[in-house]
């Protein structure tokens, strides 16, 4: 798909609006231009509220951001994007201010611009394959930050384009589970004219993006703006159904599902099973942030309130790790620590992500890990004992293992513990669904077209993956879609025949 995207591409530059950019505008060097900044709420103001902390661009840092392109003839950018977003198309739109055209772009092959723009790691990928990153060494064309100002306006703008679709084939198609993985493959299956139902466990629609994603990082009202277009192409939401308990995937094979996409997420957390994790107040982040983003725990008026702390610990070092820790800080703790048992250069989460945290004054204790936990008569989490850790030999990731350093221990005072370490796939379908095959993580098997041991299931994201990014699972939504059409097609063309 990407090879094809990036020659279709390459074709289309010699057309019409490229001759219109060459026109109008001029650039003497865009090399020597820099990458301009995200406006952003100080922090010492934002870690005291759930608003935004990246203000967007105004109109003229996004035309100054998208001269910076310099249009290469093969634009690897497009290659690096898991869903293959035409971007220098997009980006030279907006360098001409047709900012709605911008946004057009986008959704030719992105369903979910503004999440995307907001919450995509566009460092490892369409930023990590710009030419200012591979040739010149230099800060890379800010991909992100552009897709983000060229949804926002569109918005904004009260224009919202909605893609078209094809004429109904009134062919019933199931989604299983509403997060990004399936919020994609609703979109493409839409644009072929299928019938499209998504089944969600929870009473939101959204998946990881509402429940897994703080507001200050990702509104959920962007989100609901991005599944209403959804909704507005003709995909159909039901909430509070749960595939294998409400009904099985035989029931709604009855009702004339001719094909499903399980997209169930990695929702099962993981503990590290030493010594008191049972206290009170130690909680998995998938709780943590469930509770607090789609539950509202943080109101006084709930009925089953998340504790706050002043001393919060969160164990991990990826992006759920640093969601919840500056959760934390917002809910008032005094003291918001990171334990995390490597350094600061191997932690996984985005650095954006480490560097907001870090200026909101979260204290960063590495080369630290949990070994216990001490609690009070009436159970409640009051201590952590930690060990030093100095960083061996490298893993097979790559990555320097951790080594303790014997003796070391001490203990730290707590109130709130906060569990990041890991999740694991839900495994509800694979239980429920007779002949599923699975890996020994507890992942769907599934082959290059995404298609599973059973030939009407195909799967992606999380429950396929383990833990991906929301761009990768999208890309996994896409791909499953074009399969599945090729599947269904050969299908009926065999019944036919029959």
């Amino acid at each position: 798909m990407a090879e094809n995207q990036t020659e279709y591409y390459k074709i289309e530059r010699a057309q019409e609006w490229r001759a219109e950019i060459r026109k109008n505008i001029k650039v003497k060097d865009r090399t020597e231009m820099i990458r301009v900044k995200m406006l952003e709420q100080d922090p010492l103001i934002r870690n005291k509220n759930g608003l935004e902390v990246n203000l967007g661009l105004t109109e003229e840092l996004a035309v100054t951001e998208a001269q910076r392109c310099i249009d290469c003839p093969d634009p690897t950018c497009i290659t690096g994007c898991p869903v293959n977003i035409y971007i220098p198309k997009f980006i030279k739109k907006i360098e001409i201010r047709d900012f709605l055209g911008a946004a057009q772009v986008l959704k030719e092959t992105n369903s979910l611009p503004a999440v995307c723009g907001r919450v995509c790691p566009q460092e490892k990928q369409c930023e990590n394959s710009c030419f200012y990153t591979i040739k010149l060494n230099k800060p890379p064309v800010a991909i992100g930050f552009l897709e983000r100002f060229a949804a926002d306006y569109e918005r904004n703008s009260g224009k919202i384009n909605i893609p078209e679709t094809a004429q109904k084939n009134n062919i019933k198609v199931a989604g299983i589970g509403s997060g990004p993985a399936s919020l994609a493959w609703a979109t493409d299956m839409a644009r072929m004219g299928y019938d499209v139902t998504v089944f969600e466990a929870l009473h939101e629609i959204g998946g990881v993006l509402k429940y897994g994603i703080p507001e200050f990082r990702l509104p959920n009202s962007i989100v609901d703006i991005e599944i209403n277009n959804l909704k507005k192409m003709g995909v159909k939401f039901v909430t509070n159904f749960v595939v294998g308990k409400t009904a099985s995937l035989d029931d709604l094979r009855e009702q004339g599902f001719q094909a499903f996409f399980v997209a169930s997420g990695a929702g099962l957390p993981r503990f590290m099973d030493i010594p008191g994790e049972n206290s009170i107040n130690i909680f998995s982040s998938n709780e943590y942030l469930t509770r607090i983003n789609l539950m509202g725990a943080a109101k006084d008026d709930y009925d089953t309130p998340v504790p706050f702390g002043k001393n919060v610990a969160v164990i991990g070092g990826g992006n759920t790790a640093m969601d919840s820790v500056r959760t934390a800080k917002r809910l008032g703790a005094e003291r918001a620590m990171i334990v995390y048992r490597r350094t600061r250069n191997e932690m996984p989460a985005r650095v954006e992500e480490v560097e907001h945290a870090i200026e909101e004054q979260i204290e960063f204790m590495n080369l630290n890990n949990p070994v216990s936990y001490i609690a009070d008569q009436k159970g409640r989490v009051t201590k952590m004992v930690l060990q030093k850790m100095v960083l061996g030999e490298p893993d097979s990731s790559g990555r320097r293992s951790p080594v303790p350093l014997e003796g070391s221990e001490y203990e730290v005072d707590v109130d709130i513990v906060v569990v990041a370490v890991g999740v694991s796939p839900n495994p509800l379908i694979p239980a429920s669904v007779k002949g599923l095959e699975t890996t020994k993580w507890g992942t769907i098997k599934v082959n290059e077209q995404f298609q599973s041991s059973i030939e009407d299931i195909f799967a992606g994201g999380d429950i396929v993956r383990g833990g991906a990014t929301v761009i990768l699972a999208m890309g996994d939504g896409r791909k499953a879609a074009e399969n599945m059409d090729i599947y269904i097609k050969t299908t009926l063309k065999h019944k036919s025949n029959d």
